[in-house]
C-alpha cells in the first residue's frame, strides 16, 4: 500500500496529463482524417476533445504546483531583502492555497446545482456536473500539493537552506 501511495504521489498528475493529452490528440487526429479524407465528421469528437482539454488544464495546474512552477514575479520578489524572500515565497504559497480552497468551495456549489438540474452534454450525453467537477478535482490536488510545498519550504527555512528558495529548473523533492 505504501508503494502505491508513493507512486501516486510521484506520478499521479503527470500520468493523468499524459493520458488526457494522448487521448485528446488521437481524437482530434481522427476528426481531421474523417473530415478531410472521408468528407464526414464525428458529432462527438469536438465535444470530447473540449472536455479532455478542460480536465487536462485543471490537472496541469496541480502538476505545476507539485513542480513549484506556478507563476511568480521575480522582479517583485527582488524588491525584498534576500533574508525576507523565503517568507514572501511561503506567503505566496499560502495565498495560492487559500485561492485553491476558495475555488473548491465555489466549484462545489456549482457542481451541486448541475447535479440537481440533471443536465447533460449535447453530443455525448455526459452529465455536465462531471465536466464541471474537473475544477474541484484539479484544485483539491493543487491544495494537497501546496500543503506539501509549504511544509517542504518551512523545513528548508528551518534548516537554513536559502538556496531552496531560488529559482531552479530541476524537480524539487516533496
Amino acid at each position: 500500500m505504501k508503494k502505491v501511495l508513493h507512486w501516486l504521489d510521484e506520478n499521479l498528475e503527470s500520468t493523468l496529463c499524459m493520458f488526457l493529452l494522448s487521448v485528446f490528440t488521437v481524437i482530434l487526429f481522427i476528426q481531421v482524417v474523417m473530415r478531410y479524407v472521408f468528407n464526414n465528421s464525428l458529432s462527438w469528437s469536438e465535444e470530447l476533445a473540449r472536455y479532455l482539454f478542460i480536465w487536462l488544464v485543471f490537472i496541469g495546474i496541480s502538476y505545476g504546483a507539485k513542480q513549484m512552477k506556478h507563476l511568480k514575479i521575480d522582479v517583485f520578489l527582488n524588491v525584498f531583502p534576500k533574508k525576507f524572500r523565503p517568507y514572501v515565497i511561503i506567503f505566496a504559497d499560502v495565498v495560492v492555497l487559500v485561492f485553491a480552497v476558495i475555488v473548491i468551495y465555489s466549484a462545489y456549489s456549482i457542481v451541486t446545482q448541475y447535479m440537481k438540474m440533471g443536465s447533460s452534454s449535447p453530443a455525448l450525453r455526459i452529465p455536465t456536473w462531471f465536466v464541471q467537477s474537473s475544477s474541484i478535482v484539479g484544485y483539491v490536488l493543487t491544495m494537497i500539493r501546496q500543503i506539501q510545498t509549504i511544509i517542504y519550504r518551512i523545513k528548508e527555512l528551518k534548516a537554513g537552506d536559502l538556496e531552496a528558495f531560488e529559482a531552479k529548473d530541476e524537480e524539487v523533492p516533496l
